[in-house]
């Protein structure tokens, strides 16, 4: 269980991100996981109930919420990740743990779970969810990741660009999966992540001051421009 952190999310464009990217370099490093520098590809499976109570959530505001997801990288199948995001008070906490490809693609397909499958106390919530509230996977949010952490102060800065969208629920663990273009061309997404209180030097090499803040979720973004979700 994770504790609770501060997260912001701005707006930039590629030419906002290669600008901080020069700021930070020699500030921050590059996550482990991030090959060299290089990032890698997230790919979730959101879930929501049949009123989309998640997603007016996020549109509303209400405080707190939560959201369930599926998360895989570099559609890597050997490696898959249940987890419960929760936001209350303006910080986020994750919950999380591993489940196997059959019982991911049984989520896929919606199917009733047994809730002794796994003992993990956000799997049988999952299980609770979806038979109370009829949990059922909505879309698929992918994009290119770029990370970096300072540990002090548990700081994590992600470029998270090039947002898609797809609704192709089966191809979830495909190699390739189709997706489309979830923001205007030139637009990606900044996060900034951390305990408590973030460094002088790391905030003003960010310049957030300067960058348009959203407060809408990826999963929100991706079903707005989705062509199986829904107008809002």
């Amino acid at each position: 269980m994770s504790e609770y952190r501060h997260e912001y999310k701005y707006i930039c464009s590629e030419q906002q991100l290669a600008l901080i990217g020069n700021n930070i370099d020699g500030l921050m490093q590059p996550d482990k996981y991030a090959g060299n520098g290089k990032g890698y590809v997230v790919r979730s499976l959101y879930f929501d109930d049949f009123q989309d109570g998640c997603l007016y959530d996020n549109i509303n505001g209400n405080d707190p919420r939560e959201k369930f997801r599926v998360r895989i990288y570099n559609a890597d199948k050997s490696y898959i990740r249940l987890e419960l995001k929760r936001k209350e008070k303006g910080k986020t906490r994750k919950h999380s743990c591993r489940i196997d490809e059959t019982l991911c693609r049984e989520m896929m397909q919606g199917r009733p779970l047994r809730m002794d499958a796994i003992d993990a106390v956000i799997y049988r919530k999952f299980c609770l969810w979806q038979n109370e509230r009829l949990l059922q996977p909505k879309v698929i949010v992918e994009y290119d990741r770029r990370p970096y952490v300072y540990r002090d102060g548990n700081v994590r800065v992600t470029f998270d660009m090039n947002i898609r969208s797809g609704n192709d629920i089966e191809g979830f663990l495909d190699d390739m999966l189709v997706t489309r273009p979830a923001m205007p061309v030139n637009q990606h997404v900044l996060e900034v992540k951390f305990d408590e209180l973030i460094p002088d030097f790391l905030y003003a090499a960010v310049q957030t001051e300067k960058l348009r803040q959203t407060t809408y979720s990826k999963y929100y973004i991706c079903r707005k421009y989705n062509p199986g979700g829904i107008n809002v």
